[in-house]
């Protein structure tokens, strides 16, 4: 894998013309508890440069509340930038979900898939992106309402989410950071897995084995900061 460098951009995921057509809506923060006001959080400490500090639970804040409204932000960050590589990350250059030579990804969703299967790369994070909305839009799991519960396996369900997100990340470093490079995109993808490193870190959502493919940029990240 390519040596990998940090700068700072702001992490507003941008937009790129060339395939606008194939993003998803963005999600929205959750409404009806106080999704909003710490989505304002995380945009005014992001701005400060210190993405440290901007992961960190606020002050007298939900644990839960922080979550839920972070995992929207990743899936919309996640969403888009796997959306700027859809032109060259196909079935043809990509026939497996993989990160490198020793890790290989299948699908399954405990619903409609229950035993995983093999399938492509673009196909695996088409299924994973319908599967993180249809959680996000679930008001049993992620409430609209205010003074509705979270249910108490909600960590749990967040844990997963992140866990296959970090694999769309670790199959664009492995697979399509020279391509990242020719855009002169790298900037950005770096700035925002430092942002879902340190925010994974900070509240343990991924298992330290499942973050083999990108350990050591990890490791690298976690300890600088």
């Amino acid at each position: 894998m390519a040596s990998v460098y940090f700068l700072f951009y702001p992490v507003d995921p941008f937009v790129n013309s060339r395939n606008q057509k194939t993003f998803r809506p963005k999600k929205n923060a959750p409404s009806g508890n106080k999704g909003v006001q710490l989505k304002k959080h995380i945009d005014a400490t992001l701005g400060s440069g210190n993405l440290r500090d901007a992961v960190r639970l606020p002050p007298g804040e939900d644990l839960n509340e922080w979550l839920a409204v972070n995992t929207v932000d990743f899936f919309n960050q996640v969403n888009i930038l796997y959306s700027t590589l859809m032109e060259f990350c196909t079935p043809a250059t990509c026939p497996t979900m993989s990160a490198g030579p020793k890790f290989e990804y299948r699908w399954a969703d405990g619903v409609q898939i229950k035993k995983p299967i093999e399938v492509s790369a673009p196909k695996y994070v088409e299924y994973l992106m319908d599967w993180i909305e249809a959680q996000l839009d679930d008001e049993s799991i992620f409430p609209q309402k205010l003074g509705t519960p979270f249910p108490q396996n909600f960590k749990e369900v967040v844990k997963t989410i992140f866990k296959r997100l970090f694999r769309v990340y670790a199959h664009i470093y492995h697979s399509h950071f020279q391509k990242i490079v020719s855009l002169k995109e790298e900037a950005h993808l770096n700035t925002c897995f430092k942002h879902f490193t340190l925010f994974t870190w900070e509240f343990k959502l991924i298992d330290k084995a499942e973050l083999a493919p990108l350990i050591d940029l990890i490791e690298s990240i976690v300890s600088v900061c």
